[in-house]
């Protein structure tokens, strides 16, 4: 057997456990053992993996994962989330749509604070969605904003997903980091005027109620006091890697120790906040890393059978302009998110990818983005986006006692989607959305 051919037979295994239910961490380290043996020389090939693997995941840059959960986990607990909707409720008034509104601003705030998709739509599921049906909101209108920003947290630093990309990928974190910022901060708009769209064509989507305000001084006082110090958080974090003061992994340190802080400040922190918030990071963390050890193993031995070279070469003799193989790339990821968890799809597609997309001479921060963007449409992407399956499970039921349907659901995303995908264009025409912030303080 050729190495090409066991490298097509490691990846065609992988692949099929992970299908068949075992566990990614699992289907990894199988399929890694047995292509050593028979690629790297039996035993000895073993132990060059294992050293080899665990170099990457001991690199400093991987302890921005555990922090960043930490930092998700702890804010999750003390119960700031709360204050921070509370606060948005109050400043917005009488906008017709106002807790749409609501939900992506705090939405994209929140996002900044947890990097973490799944607890961002949950929270944004179990505070809003109730009270939006309580307040006679149309389904689409309840659960469509929910949808879209709670993949928000996949694209605006702290995003866990942007180190374990930049890792695996040796893409510069920070810089992929920073370069989220602004595509995020465009799409939250985009939601809003999809939003806006959605009640002036239908102004049923959102009664009128009446709504008794303090007054303005005081809405502010409130949104100052519960909200705005927050943003030391998201200071020590995006801030001190613009200013050159800390590394990704430094300011991930730096904005635990800010979310302890206010954590106290506002009464929020506590044993039990602290134990949970401790026992999510750790879970959360150990999983990701057997992970990445097992991508990092996988990736070697595509790279020394020279299946990842082949695809390479493959895919760039073919005659077509870059950004149709880069288009072509992307329904590949929305298409495998579909089916697949996003760390999967990126342990599985970065060792061919990445190094296609040097090959035609995309920017790997640029692409790096791109990566995150498609990750993100293919939790929103009917029949089988995972955001799609959350929301329907934790949605309570109806007013009239009606359960809130899969096809609903389906429904009120496809507007969302289409922001995304008016993103992508613009991140096609327009490179430097995502490319300036990282230039300007690189």
């Amino acid at each position: 057997m050729t190495p090409e051919f066991v490298g097509l037979v490691i990846f065609l295994v992988v692949l099929t456990l992970m299908l068949g239910g075992v566990p990614v961490a699992i289907a990894f380290l199988a399929a890694n053992m047995a292509g050593a043996w028979f690629l790297m020389g039996g035993a000895n090939g073993l132990v060059q993996l294992v050293d080899n693997s665990t170099n990457l995941v001991t690199t400093f840059t991987l302890v921005a994962i555990p922090m960043f959960v930490w930092m998700g986990a702890l804010l999750f607990h003390a119960g700031l989330a709360g204050r921070v909707f509370d606060s948005l409720d109050l400043l917005f008034g009488r906008i017709p749509g106002r807790l749409a509104y609501v939900t992506v601003v705090g939405g994209t705030t929140f996002s900044a604070l947890t990097g973490s998709t799944m607890a961002n739509t949950a929270m944004l599921g179990s505070l809003m969605v109730p009270e939006m049906q309580r307040r006679g909101y149309k389904t689409a209108l309840a659960i469509g904003p929910i949808i879209g920003t709670g993949g928000l947290a996949m694209i605006i630093p702290p995003s866990n997903l942007a180190v374990l990309t930049g890792s695996l990928a040796r893409v510069d974190i920070g810089a992929l980091l920073l370069a989220g910022l602004i595509p995020g901060l465009i799409l939250a708009v985009l939601y809003c005027a999809t939003i806006a769209i959605q009640v002036a064509r239908d102004p049923t989507a959102a009664p009128a109620y009446d709504v008794d305000l303090p007054p303005l001084s005081h809405r502010l006082a409130v949104f100052a006091v519960n909200v705005l110090p927050l943003g030391l958080i998201v200071f020590c974090v995006v801030g001190f890697i613009v200013l050159g003061i800390a590394t990704p992994s430094e300011a991930a340190a730096f904005g635990v120790v800010a979310s302890l802080i206010l954590a106290w400040i506002f009464g929020g922190l506590s044993q039990s906040s602290i134990i949970k918030s401790l026992e999510t990071a750790v879970s959360v963390t150990g999983m990701v890393f057997l992970l990445i050890f097992g991508s990092a193993a996988f990736s070697q031995l595509l790279a020394f059978s020279g299946a990842s070279q082949d695809v390479v070469a493959v895919a760039t003799a073919w005659e077509a302009p870059a950004y149709a193989k880069l288009v072509l790339m992307f329904l590949v990821l929305v298409v495998l998110g579909m089916f697949m968890d996003q760390i999967s799809i990126l342990l599985l597609t970065i060792p061919f990818f990445f190094p296609l997309a040097r090959a035609l001479g995309l920017d790997p921060v640029w692409f790096g983005i791109v990566v995150l963007l498609a990750m993100e449409m293919s939790l929103t992407t009917p029949p089988f986006g995972l955001l799609l399956f959350l929301m329907t499970g934790v949605t309570p039921p109806n007013p009239d006692g009606t359960r809130v349907t899969f096809q609903q659901v389906v429904s009120a995303a496809i507007p969302f989607l289409a922001c995304d995908l008016l993103l992508l264009i613009l991140l096609i025409v327009f490179p430097a959305v995502a490319l300036w912030l990282p230039r300007m303080v690189g």
